[in-house]
């Protein structure tokens, strides 16, 4: 997950939103954010262990870019998620939930949130570009490399949308591996999904790895194998619109928005049966639906 700018217009809304010092950032820091500057959504027992759980201070504005209107491209890697595959069904939910998710109250809370040329506006996510579908099978251990590669070689196909975050979403025959940690399947579980930014060919490039929900550390009771995977679009699409290159939004231990609500309270279902996580509001002071 990621960081973000003020207009002086902008200073009186946003600065009312802000707790705490913008230049402290505690020592707790350095355990959630690896060498390459991603905060990964945790799984339940690193959450529940890690300092200070997920409550405390409000988040502190640190200077750098927030995504205004956000787009979202849903990057669906391997045969499974094409027609007929058995992950098809789930594409598809996938596509309706992204369509859904930017005009919903579970997105509007986030425009409370800004930088130095502008708020944080709800928005039509699946406005950009169509999801895209790429029939070639993933490495058993998809690294942060890998992730990268993939997406580059959909902007190369697709074109580059500056406004948008490219979700990489890997079959259960994968895993997501940043560093030493890896998601469900690997060999270390620390995490769920993560989200990130890279300078690629066409600019600052944002983007995310969506493994497959396969252990119970990534799963919420009650939920199928795609709401698990809506629960991780609500947390890393969130937080990389308000932290887009990790220099934005974020409390002093470090943790984003979704970081400090994971998985507490419980995430949830609507009405239309979408899943989402609570998430931290400056203006509350604490997990909002």
């Amino acid at each position: 997950m990621m960081r973000a700018l003020l207009s002086v217009a902008l200073i009186p809304a946003v600065v009312g939103c802000m707790g705490g010092d913008p230049s402290a950032v505690g020592e707790d820091e350095a355990a959630v954010r690896n060498e390459t500057n991603h905060v990964h959504l945790p799984d339940q027992a690193s959450f529940f262990a890690r300092p200070g759980g997920g409550g405390g201070s409000n988040l502190s504005y640190h200077g750098g870019p927030t995504i205004h209107s956000a787009h979202v491209v849903p990057i669906f890697w391997g045969p499974s998620w094409g027609s007929g595959g058995s992950d098809a069904g789930n594409a598809s939910t996938i596509q309706s939930y992204v369509a859904n998710f930017g005009t919903s109250s579970h997105y509007a809370m986030i425009t409370q949130y800004g930088d130095g040329t502008g708020q944080i506006q709800a928005s039509n996510l699946a406005g950009g570009h169509a999801a895209y579908f790429d029939s070639s099978t993933p490495p058993t251990n998809a690294t942060d490399a890998v992730i990268q590669s993939e997406v580059s070689k959909v902007i190369n196909a697709i074109g580059f949308d500056a406004s948008a975050i490219y979700e990489v979403f890997l079959p259960s025959t994968s895993y997501s591996s940043d560093g030493t940690s890896t998601s469900c399947g690997g060999p270390n579980l620390a995490y769920c999904a993560y989200h990130g930014n890279f300078n690629g060919a066409h600019g600052d490039t944002r983007y995310a790895s969506m493994p497959y929900p396969s252990c119970g550390g990534c799963q919420t009771s009650g939920f199928n194998t795609v709401q698990n995977m809506e629960h991780f679009i609500s947390h890393e699409t969130r937080e990389a619109v308000t932290d887009a290159d990790g220099t934005a939004w974020y409390d002093r231990r470090g943790y984003e928005a979704d970081d400090k609500c994971a998985w507490s309270p419980t995430p949830f279902k609507d009405s239309n049966g979408f899943a989402y996580q609570y998430e931290w509001s400056n203006a509350a002071g604490g997990c909002v639906q």
